[in-house]
């Protein structure tokens, strides 16, 4: 065995995952069990209709039952109690896990965001209503999802691999706190996963603490240059820069976690025997590699699904429509291509997605390994960004010249193809339309696959591929972001179908607790 022992920042953390949950006895929440399972079937199809990584489900389901709650009328304990039993019904915590306690808290949060609603549309004119809702909605379902679903390791594993990795990060022209921040939000991206709401989240307690009774006035009257600064951060102009290179050490930091989670205080002897380290990394390694296909295959399926529920009904609708009252008919060759293009275009993606090799494993082991004697990694590259030029240069003018041209040379390509193939103009625009979200969907199933991957350099195709797909990639994101937006089907759904549906749930579970009652008097 080698005389090693942890380095300090790495001691701090395997205390954090050394320390037990001390016990909850309070009463739990309990749901009926025909209910839940009638609530859970519902929940898996809707979530497949809002395509998102499975970290982000829960807070917004969160959100989505706050809206339709405050939408009726409701405040404080009337959203916050059915709020937790419709989480319960639909699984996103096992029955009898949750305490009745953590009601008090959620309804406390509830009523505090609402007050700050409401403080802040009297005092800031500037931010239109629309605005403000959106943002405490955001705000609130992620303070409720940290009350219900706190999450200590995986922050405590956050804020070390922020504190590990800013080092190595610097941008020229912007202060020690601008890069800083950068960091953050990009070790929040990479690693947890956060979306924009749970990024304001997190900069919201950055810039004000939490929000306490004591605090609510500051917050509300400082709230228009929190939400300038946050807005400001989000939209850095190096932001994508600095989370490809943070994105790229973050399996190091995964394996890790594993690693904390099996060993626990085991690592503190196991550390001084590097063979042994080694073969344990190498078996998380191998473990995380081997889920990659059915994460890719869930990722695919998700994928298919929210096409063809959000998307499908609502552009064959239109074209069909269009079809018969200008043609006569329906056009079927091309509503199949329009159809059977995207399932076949993920499938024929999944094909060449491929497991890290041992050569992986093995940059990973040593990263993890200097971190744990050495507190520091090691990594071989420093992301140093310059300051921009004042003016755009010549070089600049035509590489914009030549990003114009890609688009129309892909798309114009695309839409004579379509010609040759007799298709009319609305189906070329369906297709187009599919094609694009397809490409972004599966850009996103190839992003999840290299998740485990450590600075993997580009083969020499890439170029080529990213000349032809990059074009299709960036209008599918802007589609599926703006067309979730205004998704006339998911507000139906919402605010129409969803409404008394659960109240449905509500009067049977009642109901069946009545007879449960009625059958313990005749015993």
């Amino acid at each position: 065995m080698d005389d090693k022992s942890l380095s300090d920042p790495a001691e701090v953390l395997i205390s954090t995952f050394e320390k037990e949950e001390p016990k909850d006895r309070d009463k739990k929440i309990s749901v009926n069990p025909v209910v839940s399972k009638v609530a859970t079937m519902y929940e898996k199809l809707r979530t497949a209709m809002d395509y998102r990584d499975e970290e982000l489900i829960l807070r917004t389901a969160i959100e989505r039952i706050l809206k339709r709650r405050i939408l009726f009328g409701g405040v404080g304990k009337p959203i916050a109690e059915p709020l937790v039993r419709e989480l319960v019904w639909a699984r996103y915590f096992p029955d009898e896990s949750v305490s009745e306690s953590i009601v008090s808290k959620i309804q406390k949060t509830i009523e505090l965001y609402l007050t700050l609603r409401s403080n802040i549309l009297k005092q800031h004119h500037k931010l239109t209503e629309k605005t403000v809702n959106q943002w405490i909605n955001q705000l609130m379902s992620a303070e409720i999802e940290h009350l219900l679903a706190p999450r200590k390791k995986k922050e405590a594993m956050a804020s070390f691999m922020f504190n590990i990795i800013k080092p190595y990060i610097n941008i020229e022209d912007q202060d020690e706190q601008a890069k800083d921040v950068q960091a953050f939000i990009a070790v929040r991206k990479a690693y947890a996963h956060d979306d924009l709401p749970f990024l304001r989240y997190r900069l919201f307690n950055q810039f004000f603490g939490e929000l306490t009774e004591e605090s609510l006035s500051y917050v509300s009257e400082n709230f228009l240059k929190g939400y300038d600064e946050i807005n400001s951060q989000l939209k850095h102009p190096r932001k994508d820069k600095i989370l490809n290179y943070v994105k790229d050490k973050t399996v190091v930091f995964f394996i890790l976690e594993d690693l904390l989670n099996v060993e626990q205080g085991g690592i503190r002897q196991l550390v001084r025997d590097e063979a042994g380290l080694k073969r344990v990394i190498f078996s998380i390694c191998h473990a995380r590699y081997g889920g990659i296909a059915s994460k890719v295959r869930r990722a695919i399926i998700r994928s298919v699904i929210f096409i063809l529920l959000t998307k499908a009904f609502f552009a064959f609708a239109v074209e069909g429509t269009y079809e018969t009252i200008f043609f006569g008919r329906i056009i079927w060759t091309s509503t199949a291509i329009n159809i059977g293009i995207p399932p076949l275009l993920m499938a024929f993606i999944g094909l060449f997605i491929k497991a890290p090799d041992r050569t992986n494993s093995e940059r990973i082991f040593n990263y993890v390994h200097a971190i744990l004697i050495n507190g520091n990694p090691n990594f071989q590259k420093h992301l140093t960004i310059k300051a921009a030029p004042d003016k755009a240069t010549l070089l600049n003018t035509i590489f914009t010249i030549l990003w114009v041209t890609t688009f129309l040379v892909a798309f114009g390509l695309i839409f004579y193809i379509l010609n040759l193939l007799r298709f009319n103009i609305l189906s070329m625009g369906v297709f187009v339309f599919f094609l694009a979200i397809v490409s972004f969907l599966s850009y996103r199933v190839n992003q999840t696959a290299k998740i485990y991957s450590i600075e993997d350099g580009k083969s020499l195709t890439a170029p080529i591929l990213d000349f032809i797909f990059i074009p299709f990639v960036r209008v599918g994101r802007k589609l599926t972001e703006g067309i979730s937006q205004i998704n006339i089907f998911m507000y139906f759904l919402d605010f129409v179908f969803e409404a008394p549906f659960k109240g449905l749930f509500g009067f049977f579970e009642q109901w069946f607790l009545f007879l449960q009652n009625k059958r313990e008097e005749l015993e």
